[in-house]
C-alpha cells in the first residue's frame, strides 16, 4: 500500500477497509493525512477531503501530501467534525483516532450521516459507549474487526444508516461480530479484567447509585464470561 507512509497497523487496517469503488473519501480528524494520501498514491480513491479541528494537524497533512507529490484530488478543510462536509459529498467517511464519546457527538451533530455514506469508525477509548449509541440512533453495524498496534487492541466498526437491535451489555463491551476475529480472545480478556477491577472498586460503595452501577457491571461480566466459555468450547471442539 504505497508504503502507507510508515503509519502503523491501525491506520493500515482502516485504509484497507475503504471500498474499491470509493469515489470520495472524507477523513475526519485526519492528523497527518496518512490515510487519504496513501490511498490517493495507490489509486484506490479518486478524491479525498482531509479535515481536522486543529490548524496544526491540518498543516501536517498538507506537508505529508506535498512530501509524496499529491497536488490534486485532496481538499484540506479546517472545522469541527462533519460540519466540513455537505450531505452526499463523500461516499466513505473515516472517523478515527478519538474517543467513542467524541465520535458519537460528531455523528449526532450530523444526522444526514445516516443517509448513505459508509462510516469507518475507530474509537481509541469508550468503544462500549459508541456501540451502545449506534443502534439506538439509526445506525447499523455491518462488520467489526480488531487490530493490534504497539501492544494495544483497537476495534474498527463498519457502519451505515439502518436498523439493528439494541446492543446487549456483552455486545457493548465485547463487540459486534467479533467471535471469529483471531484477536477476540485477547480483547475479551482485557475487557473482563477492566470490568472486574471497576466492580471491585465499587464493592464497598454505600451510595445507591454506585451500588446499582456495580450490579450492572457484574451483569455484563457474567454475560462476557458466558461468551468466553462458549468461545473456548467452540475452539476446543474445532481442534
Amino acid at each position: 500500500m504505497a508504503d502507507m507512509l510508515e503509519s502503523g497497523p491501525r491506520l493500515r487496517a482502516i485504509a484497507a477497509l475503504v471500498p474499491e469503488d470509493c469515489q470520495c473519501l472524507a477523513d475526519i480528524g485526519t492528523d497527518h493525512g496518512y490515510i487519504p494520501v496513501s490511498l490517493l498514491l495507490e489509486g484506490k480513491i479518486r478524491c479525498a477531503v482531509a479535515a481536522d479541528i486543529g490548524a496544526l494537524p491540518l498543516e501536517h497533512a498538507r506537508r505529508t501530501a506535498a512530501q509524496y507529490g499529491i497536488t490534486a484530488g485532496l481538499d484540506f478543510r479546517l472545522g469541527d467534525g462533519l460540519t466540513v462536509l455537505g450531505p452526499g459529498e463523500a461516499d466513505t467517511i473515516v472517523i478515527a483516532g478519538m474517543g467513542g464519546d467524541a465520535i458519537t457527538a460528531i455523528l449526532a451533530a450530523a444526522p444526514w450521516s445516516r443517509a448513505g455514506p459508509l462510516l469507518l469508525l475507530q474509537p481509541m477509548s469508550k468503544a462500549e459507549s459508541l456501540r451502545t449509541w449506534l443502534p439506538l440512533n439509526g445506525y447499523e453495524v455491518l462488520a467489526e474487526e480488531l487490530v493490534q498496534d504497539k501492544g494495544v487492541l483497537y476495534p474498527i466498526l463498519t457502519v451505515r444508516g439502518g436498523e439493528m437491535p439494541p446492543a446487549s451489555g456483552a455486545q457493548a463491551w465485547g463487540g459486534f461480530l467479533l467471535e471469529q476475529d483471531p484477536l477476540w480472545g485477547m480483547y475479551l480478556a482485557d475487557k473482563l479484567l477492566r470490568l472486574r477491577r471497576a466492580a471491585a472498586g465499587l464493592e464497598k460503595a454505600r451510595d445507591p447509585t454506585m451500588a446499582e452501577k456495580r450490579n450492572r457491571l457484574l451483569g455484563v461480566i457474567a454475560q462476557l464470561e458466558k461468551k468466553e466459555r462458549e468461545w473456548e468450547d467452540a475452539g476446543a471442539a474445532g481442534r
